[in-house]
């Protein structure tokens, strides 16, 4: 599998912007799939994520309410859905996937093998 994130920008609070992470490869369908971010000077954290069949989505606290996880296995793609925007969700934004798992998402990085770029997503008071 190969990533390729994408929808980053300049957006200013209480704004939204979409995220998309587009995959290549055969194992996307059965894979949970994750985006982290990391902030300037801070360690990547996990943001949210879903499990292979969509079913399952789990959130860190501070975007919960505020962000949706989707994914479309048709077109191997994951979405993050990002609303209400606050300064604090600026970060890169990197989509992730977990090529040995495929249930309710994990939230450690470690459990990642294959990352995409990351895109820059940045939020002005």
């Amino acid at each position: 599998v190969q990533l390729q994130a994408s929808g980053g920008g300049l957006v200013q609070a209480g704004g939204s912007l979409k995220l998309s992470c587009a995959a290549s490869g055969r194992t996307f369908s059965s894979c949970a799939m994750g985006w982290f971010r990391q902030a300037p000077g801070k360690e990547r954290e996990f943001a949210a994520g879903i499990s292979a069949s969509g079913d399952r989505t789990m959130y860190v606290d501070s975007v919960k309410g505020r962000f949706t996880i989707s994914r479309d296995n048709a077109k191997k793609t994951v979405y993050l859905q990002m609303i209400s925007l606050k300064p604090e969700d600026t970060a890169v934004y990197y989509c992730a996937a977990d090529l040995l798992w495929f249930g309710v998402p994990k939230v450690s990085r470690n459990e990642y093998e294959v990352w995409g770029q990351g895109t820059q997503v940045t939020v002005s008071s």
